[in-house]
């Protein structure tokens, strides 16, 4: 028969799990501040988002999670510091889709995008879309293919740069379904892409919704279509590709966060639950929600198998396009 004191002392220990609701290797986690590594410059969405699960883990976890921007090489310099990092938790990535895009365009990327990491969470996507300086004589998607099929090699787009998801999809639309001519002009990153289409000096602009909203509600950007699979609360009135009756192209821009390899599955699972529980809270939905992005929050097993077929996605593209960088 178990003593009172060695009763009190079991029902104390039960307690404690309990209350940390830490599993297995993840009891004394985090043991120490905790790196959140954005590789890509301050005040995009991964920064965004990186900022505010620093702010609710460190609140949730009890630990200190800190951000760190190390951008180069189109996130390959940070995203590769983070597969030579320990695997203990102790430093997380925060990538979006150039995480799948740059090894299959480029040759010497310094990480394998599924042997190298462990998948989290998909935290948080928003649709991409197509819009026009209003100069453009189109006012819905059709009107665009029309346009641009009339006059081959008038018109260009701007992109955030060479083999970026926007370039890829807008090769995808435009050259391989409906085999137009249109020119790439690719910029430093996205807010020059934006600004010169909002200038006049390129006139179509595929890329998120979030970093266009706030021109189309202005009048100097007309959106043209969605590429979701549901319109965007930001922009409302703009139909999607399905709706106009172009099928098949959605495509979204997405944020997860990844671990090295070997990371214990026990605070993979934690990362994962409180992540999610982070991006379910009302508040934090609604900061997500006024950028045109809404939570994401699978399995880790699905955001592997998301992955995966992104990865397949943008492979077939690149293949059909002959788009390479050197």
């Amino acid at each position: 028969m178990c003593s009172l004191k060695s009763t009190l002392t079991l029902a104390s220990l039960l307690a404690a799990l309990v209350a940390s609701d830490r599993p297995g290797e993840a009891a004394g986690y985090p043991a120490g501040p905790v790196k959140i590594v954005v590789p890509y410059p301050a005040g995009g969405p991964a920064d965004f988002t990186a900022r505010v699960l620093a702010e609710k883990l460190s609140e949730k976890l009890g630990g200190s999670f800190i951000v760190e921007n190390l951008p180069g090489a189109g996130g390959a310099v940070g995203t590769a510091t983070v597969a030579r990092a320990p695997a203990d938790g102790q430093t997380i990535v925060l990538v979006v889709q150039d995480f799948v895009i740059a090894p299959i365009v480029k040759t010497n990327v310094p990480f394998d995008p599924f042997k190298s990491f462990t998948p989290v969470i998909e935290v948080a996507a928003a649709p991409e879309m197509f819009s026009v300086n209003p100069s453009v004589p189109a006012t819905n998607m059709n009107e665009l293919l029309t346009l641009l099929k009339a006059n081959p090699g008038k018109y260009n787009y701007a992109t955030p740069g060479y083999a970026t998801s926007p370039h890829l999809y807008s090769e995808w639309l435009f050259k391989l379904t409906y085999g137009l001519e249109v020119q790439n002009v690719p910029f430093q990153g996205a807010q020059p892409a934006v600004q010169s289409t909002v200038a006049g000096q390129t006139q179509i602009l595929p890329i998120t919704v979030t970093a266009v909203a706030p021109f189309i509600k202005d009048g100097k950007l007309r959106g043209l279509a969605v590429a979701g699979h549901a319109r965007s609360p930001v922009v409302p009135d703009v139909p999607t590709l399905d709706e106009q009756g172009i099928k098949g192209h959605a495509v979204a821009f997405w944020v997860g966060a990844l671990v090295p390899t070997g990371t214990p599955t026990a605070i993979v699972e934690l990362l994962h639950d409180r992540v999610a529980e982070i991006m379910a809270q009302p508040d934090v939905k609604e900061r997500f929600a006024a950028l045109g992005f809404a939570p994401a929050t699978g399995t880790s097993a699905e955001f592997a198998t998301f992955l995966k077929s992104e990865s397949d996605l943008w492979k077939k593209i690149v293949d059909d396009a002959h788009i390479q960088i050197n």
